[in-house]
């Protein structure tokens, strides 16, 4: 299965911030801890050690096993559970959004990134363990971007009303989704599978949270992969003393607040916006901000409030009811794993840069940062077709306007580059200026105009005689176009629009294989992927 690979850099779809951080430039260097290479975990996990008590250890991996219920593990899962009790045992996370049936493809890059990172960590560091980790995203409730995934083009969404925690929604409704599925997969070995992993994720479990801790271990079970739920009382009651700091003390607020300010004096923007406290209140149907105004702390939109010391009393009492916001959800992560690398897209990554002080601050390691791996997955049929018409995969990351047009100007059969004659122009002008200088400013002047009109003039030209050329090859041009637009939906990255349905329909188990197999977390390439 032939393989390539771009710089992210060369994409046009990664932010400054990104790019600068995989070209490791100085100005960013402090707002992250350690680099993303192979030897800097040894001092990564050498800062660690010893942070979990062995009774937290015991926390977390009881709190997970009771998490998965009453679902089917692999061997190595539970071993991998197991091995969280020791101490030489080490975490890798990724965290995602549970999305209806994973929503967009790179779901699936995010995981085999951390299995593998964790997979490679185990061979380099043997006296050590290393965990591959999926957060599940629970506490979120924004339910409009996690309800539909997209399919052949077309959106398929569960519609119903939602509020509160998206993990505590009921799957009531999503029978009539399986039904659209099964319709738009049609017959077929690999559809069937797929109705099968729908229906036993979405059926069989009551609550959103538990059906896709089903389908991520079903998906990836020979892989150990540890699937933890942060909307646990028992895990947040390990994060009371830092809960309680951001209530009474702003801490967060301030020292985000001053780091998000050096990153934007250094000409990046701000991810996440810091509130004054950064949690919220959830119970049953309800998420909504603390906002603390004289010494009262209320609840947005709804008639409660607490003083200040009741509201830590009901932090005290019932970790469960306080919510983690995006700024906050990373140190609660820290604080209950013995983790050493988060793995995440371009935009999680831009906002964990706005978090180092604030770690420093409440002493816990701030981890090692990895771009999670981000591919293109080209079809045979498509490649062959990309061979034919002599189009390079680099040549699909342009704007369409640029791929058209210079396409257009490989395949006519006249040239349409008037830069020999712009520059001729260009000489003939520097004779004109030498004269203009010897007369005054205004007959200077009326020469640059006339060089303008000249050189606009003859860059109309090119653009009619390439307007002209696309109209006589517009088949040709037509078929690249449809080329790249089936390659990048909507004009933006595949691994954003498609579900992994829609791949695995033709390649079956393999496509979780080739996935596997290729993707490399620390190679800092954007891979191609012929399928």
């Amino acid at each position: 299965m032939p393989t390539n690979s771009i710089e992210y850099q060369k994409t046009g779809y990664f932010s400054t911030i990104i790019c600068d951080y995989l070209e490791e430039k100085s100005v960013l260097k402090t707002f992250y801890n350690r680099y993303p290479n192979l030897e800097n975990f040894r001092p990564q996990f050498e800062d660690k050690r010893g942070q979990l008590s062995d009774s937290q250890r015991r926390t977390l991996a009881k709190r997970i096993m009771f998490q998965y219920g009453d679902n089917n593990m692999s061997q190595t899962t539970l071993s991998n559970i197991d091995l969280l009790y020791e101490s030489n045992t080490f975490t890798v996370t990724t965290g995602h959004q549970l999305n209806i049936f994973t929503g967009p493809l790179y779901f699936l890059y995010k995981i085999f990134s951390t299995i593998n990172l964790a997979e490679t960590l185990n061979k380099e560091y043997s006296k050590h363990y290393f965990v591959p980790i999926y957060w599940m995203a629970t506490e979120d409730h924004d339910f409009a971007e996690i309800n539909y995934f997209n399919l052949f083009g077309e959106k398929i969404a569960w519609n119903r009303d939602a509020s509160g925690a998206v993990g505590e929604l009921s799957t009531e409704g999503l029978q009539r989704v399986k039904e659209v599925l099964k319709e738009k997969l049609g017959p077929g070995k690999n559809a069937e599978k797929l109705v099968e992993l729908f229906a036993n994720a979405y059926k069989n479990n009551i609550n959103l949270a538990d059906a896709t801790r089903n389908l991520a271990n079903t998906l990836f079970w020979e892989y150990g992969l540890v699937i933890v739920d942060g909307n646990d009382s028992e895990l947040k009651r390990e994060f009371i003393p830092f809960a309680e700091k951001e209530l009474t003390e702003n801490l967060g607020f301030n020292k985000i607040t001053e780091t998000t300010k050096r990153l934007t004096n250094s000409g990046y923007k701000e991810q996440v916006h810091p509130r004054e406290i950064n949690l919220f209140y959830l119970k049953r149907n309800l998420r909504e901000r603390i906002i603390e105004k004289n010494g009262t702390y209320y609840i947005n939109d709804t008639d409660l409030s607490f003083s200040k010391e009741e509201i830590l009393k009901e932090l005290h009492e019932h970790p469960e009811r306080f919510s983690p916001n995006a700024l906050l959800r990373p140190l609660y992560q820290e604080v209950i794993l013995p983790n050493l690398c988060y793995i995440g897209g371009g935009g999680e990554l831009a906002y964990w840069f706005q978090l180092k002080d604030y770690f420093q601050a409440v002493k816990v390691p701030f981890p090692i940062l990895l771009l999670r791996n981000s591919a293109l997955l080209i079809p045979k049929k498509i490649s062959e077709k990309l061979q034919k018409n002599n189009i390079s995969i680099a040549d699909l990351f342009l704007p369409q306007h640029e791929l058209l047009a210079k396409y257009t100007k490989e395949i006519s059969e006249i040239p349409i580059d008037f830069s020999k004659q712009k520059e001729f122009l260009k000489e003939q002008f520097k004779e004109l200026y030498k004269i203009a200088q010897k007369t005054d400013a205004s007959f200077l002047g009326a020469v640059a105009a006339q060089e303008k009109k000249q050189t606009n003039g003859l860059s109309n030209l090119e653009k009619r005689l390439l307007k002209a050329q696309k109209r006589k090859h517009e088949y040709k041009v037509a078929a690249v176009k449809k080329l790249q637009n089936t390659l990048f939906p909507l004009q933006g990255l595949q691994e954003r629009h498609l579900n992994f349905s829609e791949l695995y329909l033709e390649n079956g188990d393999n496509l979780l294989e080739m996935l596997k197999e290729n993707l490399d977390p620390l190679s800092s390439k954007f891979t191609i992927l012929e399928i």
